[in-house]
């Protein structure tokens, strides 16, 4: 059995069982995902980068509890942003970490040639760039498309989400050559299979991507000792220093199946 902690780096548990009953769906049977957000009050989105740096610190206790105590195979960070990454591939020991992002770009660049990221509003493309840029997928990116629709908006209006992806991914198929979708943000959950019927191009859901992306890199730790490497960028933090890294025991969705 594999076992693998979505982590939502928000203030509120309002999506975590909607997610962990989508998530458990789509991960293969014998994976067993349990579902946070973090504890307190804090950022209900992180649709700014000064909200994004509030949940910084309690992100990186969640990883260091799921890695250290609980002894999860996989942690995935839930925001499309792929936030605070590289400081948590440092933290997890042999716990194999991943984000949104880089398991759909990944995925998109093995089974298609060039891809269109859909996301909500235009405020969120230049961090997302970044990362195509960082992840070495600057040459496959055939487009970002706005879907003008904020983060609270996917799931509370889901008649008109599915009526602009489906608009939007139409139209980078036809005017952007795109041969493969994704869908830029973890709120746009419980569309792609519909959607990719209509468009005929694989549709790349962004909570489905990065847990079964999560499942493959445990697999591969667990059976061939493919872990992160530690020589180099991703040294681990050393004993003197994890005092400024307290441990966080998060608010927590439980597999029912555990």
């Amino acid at each position: 059995m594999t076992r693998i902690l979505w982590i939502n780096p928000v203030g509120t548990n309002a999506d975590d069982s909607p997610m962990g009953e989508e998530l458990r769906r789509e991960a293969s049977p014998d994976t067993r995902i349990d579902v946070c957000s973090l504890p307190g009050a804090g950022p209900e989105h992180l649709e700014w980068n000064a909200l994004e740096a509030m949940v910084a610190g309690p992100t990186m206790g969640v990883i260091r509890w799921a890695s250290e105590i609980e002894r999860y195979d996989a942690a995935v960070i839930g925001c499309f942003y792929d936030p605070f990454l590289r400081g948590a591939r440092e933290l997890a020991g042999s716990m194999a970490v991943t984000a949104p992002a880089e398991a759909c770009m990944h995925i998109a660049a093995t089974v298609g040639d060039r891809f269109s990221i859909l996301v909500g509003r235009q405020k969120w493309i230049p961090e997302m760039h970044q990362n195509v840029v960082k992840y070495g997928f600057a040459d496959r990116l055939a487009s970002f498309r706005v879907l003008d629709m904020s983060v609270d908006d996917f799931q509370a209006e889901p008649e008109t989400s599915h009526r602009r992806i489906l608009s939007e991914a139409e139209l980078a198929v036809a005017d952007d050559r795109a041969d493969t979708i994704i869908l830029g943000c973890t709120m746009e959950f419980g569309f792609y299979r519909t959607i990719q019927k209509r468009v005929g191009v694989p549709v790349i859901d962004a909570i489905t991507a990065p847990i079964r992306f999560a499942e493959f890199l445990a697999s591969i730790g667990a059976g061939h000792g493919w872990v992160t490497s530690r020589v180099s960028g991703y040294s681990s933090v050393p004993p003197r220093e994890l005092d400024w890294i307290p441990v966080v025991e998060p608010v927590i969705d439980i597999d029912p199946r555990r």
